[in-house]
């Protein structure tokens, strides 16, 4: 799987904690894996953590993105684009695997797949206010 692939099924987990508690996520990610054929274990692995390490950091970084989002804090934005921010500000922030552009132009792509009209724009602009 390509590393795009991998971030599209983290973000995909990520935007499904919105819905579900803490205790619900470890059932909802084995789920979403048994329908994930063609994930390795290596991938499912890589996935997995990098998942939780993200949850656990999610009162960190939705304060940073409080910080920069003039007149739309994390409450008022919606789902999609504020798991693909999360995703992008974790990999900006704590994981140095992944180079700060390739955080924002991957973001940028699952806001033009994911999001709405504005999307891209919206997730570029709050990145760029970080980087």
């Amino acid at each position: 799987m390509r590393r795009s692939e991998i971030r599209e099924h983290i973000f995909k987990l990520v935007f499904c904690g919105d819905f579900h508690s803490q205790e619900e996520l470890p059932q909802q990610m084995q789920s979403y894996f048994e329908e994930l054929a063609e994930a390795t274990e290596e991938e499912h692995s890589y996935i997995t953590d990098k998942v939780g390490r993200i949850e656990e950091r999610i009162p960190e970084i939705d304060g940073r993105i409080n910080e920069v989002a003039q007149g739309w804090k994390t409450q008022r934005m919606g789902k999609a684009e504020l798991a693909i921010l999360r995703l992008a500000v974790y990999e900006m922030l704590f994981d140095e695997a992944v180079p700060l552009k390739v955080a924002i132009n991957e973001a940028v792509e699952l806001a033009r797949k994911y999001g709405g009209d504005d999307s891209p724009s919206f997730v570029n602009g709050i990145l760029a206010k970080l980087a």
